[in-house]
């Protein structure tokens, strides 16, 4: 199973966070960062086009959809 929304894509990306030490940059190691994905079945009388193939169902959505889902009840 991909760590993905299945409404938005949206996928992990990598960060770095720089530490800059008697003014030169430390370098450092590469950290990939997931979506907050959580199960959330959408339902059925949904409004929003963007959620409609969905309706019914349990998916995959990360926090930003599920809070734009909570919305349009």
């Amino acid at each position: 199973m991909a760590k993905q929304c299945t409404i938005c894509k949206k996928t992990g990306l990598m960060a770095r966070k720089l530490n800059k030490l008697r003014g030169k940059y430390n370098p450092s190691p590469k950290k990939r960062k997931y979506p907050n994905l959580q199960w959330v079945k959408v339902p059925i009388d949904v409004e929003k086009k963007a959620f409609r193939k969905f309706a019914g169902k349990r998916i995959l959505a990360c926090t930003k959809c599920i809070k734009t889902l909570s919305k349009t009840k």
